[in-house]
């Protein structure tokens, strides 16, 4: 089992990034319907939708998991009962769950459809993992403080027929599998219930308590500190230890990014992982350029979370809160207009005679100019100021569905 190829599961927080997750690499794809899951503020799925996506990464040979992880209350039981009724009509290849209730209703209503057990249930020793199996999971994530070796362990001493699952890349969170309750104390939005207000991403400042309204400043430069604030998981560096480790599913962090950040990283690991299989020796040449792929979608600076060990304050980022943007995405190529330019919903500002890149499904990226460009009533324009506009392109070679466009910022 150890020398499997493993799964690549991608995010997608709507159903173009679904579609496009499925052609960039994705071997399974993880969604959010409109309740029931912890990411409240991506756009996340209509039952159309889910429906829709399903059918589009089932006709790929690609799968389908629906996240219901949050931490139920009495009062959301009745809604879950409805929502996995119509869950299974739909048929996705597995629901994500971390609320023992709500796995009891999940294998009463959904009996044909895999559980997988969210890695909010802090899934950290090898009998917690035959527990839920032997309830009738196929699946459990690990919880992001285990190291490599913690889960090689776990590998050892579970059934073969049970899955391992653990996120490789993405955002980490600053509370235990993400169990936090800051969200909920500053604002009223509750983490575990799917609205997260990040607030392990806010500058922070110290009071002492006899000097009330006399806040001073935590910092270590000019720009603050920002106490919480965690670099972002890769270990695209280190797919022979992950490959040993027995890990059945390398998950990647990001509902709520942009289709750039999914095209971009489902195709890094994508390469990285069927370049591991078809040589270590091919690679290992290879890695700088996996981690220069990954770096062009948004993040944070990165780190190896808890493989390694526990984390120091190298894994923080004291003087920022914001991304490491080096491309801006432009856009998603979507049809032709009569004159055969090809057209898109333009999301950030570039101009005529701009160098772009264009990358496609298949792995390919090149280098275009900018020859024409014209709006939705087909008059010529110089640039796209406005995002969401209708933009239709001439950029000298032909392009594809699903192409998407990018910019060196």
């Amino acid at each position: 089992m150890k020398n499997e190829k493993p799964e690549l599961l991608i995010p997608a927080g709507s159903l173009e990034l679904l579609k496009i997750a499925v052609l960039y690499g994705a071997d399974a794809v993880y969604i959010g319907g409109d309740m029931y899951g912890l990411r409240a503020g991506a756009k996340n799925f209509s039952l159309e939708d889910m429906k829709e996506g399903v059918e589009f990464a089932h006709e790929y040979g690609k799968k389908v998991y629906v996240t219901a992880n949050i931490t139920a209350h009495n009062s959301d039981l009745s809604g879950v009962k409805d929502y996995f009724v119509e869950l299974n009509t739909i048929k996705p290849d597995a629901l994500i769950i971390s609320d023992p209730g709500v796995f009891m209703l999940a294998r009463e209503i959904c009996p044909d459809i895999e559980v997988h057990i969210s890695t909010q249930s802090n899934n950290v020793n090898y009998d917690t993992f035959k527990f839920w199996h032997k309830l009738g999971a196929k699946r459990v994530v690990t919880a992001r403080e285990l190291s490599i070796e913690e889960i090689g362990e776990i590998r050892d001493n579970i059934p073969d027929d049970l899955e391992i699952e653990t996120f490789i890349h993405g955002a980490m969170c600053i509370s235990y599998s993400g169990r936090c309750l800051l969200s909920n104390y500053f604002t009223g939005r509750d983490a575990n219930l799917g609205a997260c207000t990040h607030p392990c991403r806010w500058k922070y400042y110290i009071m002492e308590e006899k000097r009330p309204g006399e806040y001073l400043p935590v910092f270590e430069n000019e720009r603050g500190t920002y106490i919480f604030n965690s670099k972002d998981l890769c270990m695209i560096e280190h797919i022979p230890d992950l490959v040993k480790s027995g890990i059945n599913s390398y998950k990647v962090e990001g509902r709520m990014k942009t289709a750039l950040y999914v095209a971009t990283v489902a195709r890094a690991y994508r390469q990285a992982i069927d370049d591991y299989f078809e040589s270590e020796e091919l690679y290992n040449s290879r890695i700088d350029y996996y981690l220069s792929e990954v770096k062009k979608g948004v993040y944070r600076q990165f780190t190896t979370g808890f493989f390694y060990g526990k984390p120091t304050h190298e894994t923080q980022i004291y003087d920022s809160n914001t991304y490491v943007k080096e491309y801006t995405f432009l856009g998603i190529i979507h049809g032709k207009n009569d004159e055969g330019l090809y057209g898109f919903i333009q999301k950030n500002k570039f101009n005529v005679g701009d160098v772009i890149e264009i990358m496609k499904p298949s792995g390919e990226i090149s280098e275009v100019k900018v020859k024409r460009m014209v709006n939705d009533e087909g008059e010529d324009i110089e640039s796209c100021p406005h995002p969401n506009m209708k933009i239709y392109i001439d950029v000298g070679e032909e392009l594809g569905e699903y192409d998407i466009m990018r910019i060196l910022t």
